[in-house]
């Protein structure tokens, strides 16, 4: 066996595999992602996959395929289900990743609590000894009697467990934990990962079970792992929030069975992690509108509008290098929206320093929050509060234009409903019916939207 400890380094995003270290991968060009491992013997490997290269399926018209819609069971979390794309589907594979200490474990056991009375679930832990995850049991007052508990690591005995017991529903906390037999590197490197990922995989499809990964996340807040590990699974769940903030938030990255980029939403407790039906009038509880620097954006996270309040303070620059920073917004969009400014407002903000937050921890990507961020810098460098029950939003171009975004009737009833009365959005998202209680300004040009909270 000596023969076959061949050091290789494999690249943690694409797998690829390098026979020196190198500072960068030669495969996919990223930097600092090899890991040292052993090399497989290669008769064993080529083993495993005989079997499943001489089975071969008939070809069929895809017209001849009967689509039939997906069944789906409620998790007993409603907030979860939003993000799963409506509840759980039999044989699916779900990834849940997050940083340590977040509240992933904690969710997981909950759901399982709520699923068990109806279905059999299965709860398979790497990490934790079966007296802590039972004293996280109590603690969260969840029926243990209905979760059936495995403390293992090694690939073969889950995969075995898992075709004796067939639960609807298991969870492994964690995938990084495991190890298989037929790799000869450490648990939590690449080849392991990869190779119990796809074994658990296949396992689902074959029988049916839906299983729930738990994934580690590095420190740059990415899934720790090769990145096939997200193109195996069916659904990528990722957790956010700040943790200094009793909220947490759950996004989904990718979902073959539902609308990516759907956003859950919960409330850290005692009892564990409690839903949140209407986050909008939980991000809004401390907002004032007599103060400079504050707009209100309506932002569209999946489904469902979202109100959001954009913070921004412009302040004289004290050093030689004026400072940007932002939290939960992009960055170098603020330098393109500062210079937009500049050519067609006539407002210079080069020699201050900037600084923009989004209030809740809620990261935002969509464009729709350039007007916002706009106008709560204008806002916070005369120091002049915008218009009272005032909300925002649009697209803002280079030449000054103001863009329509999606879902924009969507976004203004989602506000009417929280008391605003006034709405400042593109005029090709202005609605040719009015809203109830809610005066909608269409505006073309970003100057139109600055001149119309100077004049109030």
């Amino acid at each position: 066996m000596a023969k076959f400890n061949k050091t290789l380094y494999q690249c943690t995003q694409c797998a690829g595999s390098s026979p020196k270290w190198q500072g960068q991968c030669p495969h996919c060009g990223e930097w600092n992602t090899l890991t040292e491992t052993v090399a497989a013997p290669a008769p064993v490997a080529n083993a495993r996959y005989q079997s499943w290269t001489a089975q071969t399926q008939p070809v069929q018209q895809l017209s001849q395929v009967q689509a039939a819609e997906v069944p789906r069971e409620p998790s007993g979390i409603e907030e979860l289900d939003r993000v799963l794309g409506g509840g759980i589907v039999k044989g699916a594979v779900v990834l849940l990743g997050g940083d340590p200490g977040i509240g992933k474990s904690t969710l997981l056991l909950q759901a399982l609590s709520a699923i068990g009375s109806t279905r059999k679930v299965l709860y398979v832990s790497g990490e934790e000894s079966p007296q802590q995850i039972a004293l996280r049991a109590s603690r969260l007052a969840v029926d243990a009697a209905r979760v059936r508990l495995l403390s293992e690591i090694r690939l073969e005995s889950i995969l075995a467990t898992l075709q004796t017991e067939m639960p609807e529903v298991a969870v492994i906390d964690s995938i990084q934990t495991l190890y298989s037999d037929q790799v000869t590197s450490a648990p939590g490197s690449v080849s392991q990962v990869r190779e119990c990922a796809a074994q658990l995989t296949r396992m689902a499809k074959q029988s049916g079970i839906t299983i729930i990964l738990v994934g580690h996340v590095t420190k740059e807040g990415s899934l720790a792992g090769p990145r096939v590990l997200e193109h195996i699974v069916d659904t990528v769940l990722y957790f956010e929030g700040d943790s200094h903030s009793s909220y947490r938030m759950i996004r989904a990255i990718k979902n073959r069975f539902g609308a990516a980029n759907e956003l859950g939403v919960f409330a850290m407790t005692d009892r564990g992690l409690k839903g949140v039906s209407n986050p909008s009038a939980i991000f809004l509880s401390s907002y004032r509108d007599d103060v400079s620097g504050s707009c209100v954006l309506v932002t569209q996270e999946g489904t469902r509008p979202l109100l959001v309040e954009i913070q921004a303070l412009v302040d004289d620059a004290h050093g030689f290098q004026p400072k940007r920073l932002t939290v939960g917004l992009e960055q170098n969009r603020l330098a393109m929206l500062m210079a937009v400014l500049n050519r067609h407002a006539g407002i210079a903000c080069f020699d201050q320093d900037v600084f923009l937050n989004a209030v809740g921890g809620v990261k935002i990507n969509e464009p729709a929050a350039d007007l916002a961020v706009i106008l709560a810098m204008v806002s916070s460098l005369r120091n002049k509060s915008l218009p009272e029950k005032l909300v925002v939003f649009g697209e803002v171009g280079l030449s000054g234009e103001v863009r329509p975004v999606t879902r924009g009737q969507e976004r203004l009833k989602e506000a009417a409903k929280l008391g605003f009365e006034r709405a400042i959005v593109p005029a090709a998202n202005k609605p040719r019916q009015a809203i109830d209680g809610l005066e909608v300004i269409g505006v073309e040009r970003l100057s139109e939207a600055v001149e119309y909270c100077a004049r109030r």
